[in-house]
């Protein structure tokens, strides 16, 4: 499982026109599932998005996590995060799970997200999104569980 994570100062996401997540300060976490991610892949990675470490304290060191801030997360479902670009020029996605299985390891994460006291909004699984964000910083992580 991989995760690109954003920290924002605010963030939306828009299907055929209307919103269907938004979120203040917080993260915006593109999501992508392989073949073989469970969920504990997806209890792994919502315990180190919670805690990461990455928002200023009162002497402007990344010493807050998320949790500590009373951040948001605005979670999207992004199969091409396991686009494989090495060979010719248009990506391939064999590694990318099948629909059902991914959208079940997704779900899951936003599950655990939550658990925890997060405000979790998100995308449409499987639909073009439009995803605006303020990246704050920037600051930008690639997390991935194996």
């Amino acid at each position: 499982m991989r995760l690109v994570i954003q920290r924002s100062k605010e963030a939306k996401v828009t299907v055929d026109g209307k919103i269907t997540g938004s979120i203040n300060k917080g993260f915006v976490i593109l999501v992508g599932v392989t073949h073989d991610d469970t969920e504990k892949d997806a209890a792994f990675l919502a315990e180190k998005a919670a805690n990461l470490r990455v928002f200023e304290d009162e002497a402007g060191k990344m010493n807050l996590s998320l949790l500590d801030v009373g951040g948001e997360i605005l979670s999207v479902s992004q199969f091409t995060l396991y686009g494989d670009c090495r060979k010719g020029r248009r990506p391939n996605f064999m590694d990318a799970a099948k629909p059902d299985h991914a959208e079940t390891v997704y779900e899951a994460f936003n599950t655990f997200l939550a658990e925890k006291g997060i405000k979790v909004e998100t995308g449409v699984f499987g639909a073009m999104m439009d995803v605006q964000l303020t990246n704050d910083g920037p600051v930008t992580l690639i997390i991935d569980s194996k």
